[in-house]
């Protein structure tokens, strides 16, 4: 244990997070440690994730196999899966860095639950690069590069494909496109969402069943735990 959480410190995300604020909690330090017990305790095979997570994931496998070689075979050892494109999508307001819910600015970010008018606000504000070729080049074009990325994960389509459609066009095209493409997704999710807060006891029951069938998938794996390390029960 004490030398998963000596890599911790070494961590990419733990240490860029830890110089942008004044004030760093341990939950962000144990994140990487409980995201490892909720893959190992339930004995996954694969675990698909974006590409920021690759070192948490390696955290993971570093565990399954220490524990495995020390106390037994106890812990499958995870593959990752990471998707060819959208692995990481980046900030809207700030295209090099990456988008999410702590560090990113409120108008870079895009929540699933946000209304179709402030997404396409959103994307309407976006910043892109200079010049007025849609042309997917992370490096040279990192505001228009996340647009058509997003818009190829929101779509199914390629990259090349979505090039395509908006050569000669502009970026205010490829903005209103790329908007209309995340509201298109999010639609059926905030009505299913809508769907399951409207009602506080059918959701409370459904969380209920829920639990119960994470404790009991997850029983026999914590019942090898304690009995290899020599836990002694109440």
């Amino acid at each position: 244990a004490a030398t998963s959480y000596g890599q911790l410190g070494r961590m990419t995300q733990f240490k860029e997070k830890g110089e942008r604020r004044e004030f760093v909690s341990a939950a962000l330090f144990n994140y990487p440690i409980l995201m490892a017990g909720d893959i190992l305790l339930y004995q996954a095979d694969a675990v698909p994730i974006g590409d920021d997570q690759r070192q948490h994931l390696e955290l993971a496998r570093d565990i399954a196999d220490r524990f495995n070689s020390r106390f037994g075979q106890t812990f499958k050892v995870p593959e990752g899966i990471y998707p060819e494109v959208g692995a990481r999508i980046m900030d809207l307001q700030e295209p090099t860095d990456k988008m999410g819910k702590t560090d990113s600015s409120e108008q870079g970010t895009v929540l699933i639950l946000d209304p179709p008018e402030v997404v396409r606000k959103k994307f309407k504000t976006a910043v892109t690069d200079s010049g007025t070729d849609v042309r997917y080049d992370p490096d040279e074009k990192p505001g228009v590069s996340n647009l058509i990325e997003i818009m190829a994960v929101a779509t199914g389509r390629s990259i090349p494909d979505v090039e395509g459609q908006f050569d000669g066009q502009g970026y205010g095209a490829l903005k209103e496109a790329v908007a209309e493409s995340v509201v298109e997704v999010f639609g059926p999710i905030q009505e299913r969402y809508r769907a399951l807060r409207s009602d506080e006891v059918e959701l409370r029951r459904l969380l209920a069943v829920g639990a119960e069938k994470a404790r009991e998938a997850s029983a026999p794996t914590l019942e090898a735990m304690y009995d290899r390390m020599g836990f002694v029960r109440p």
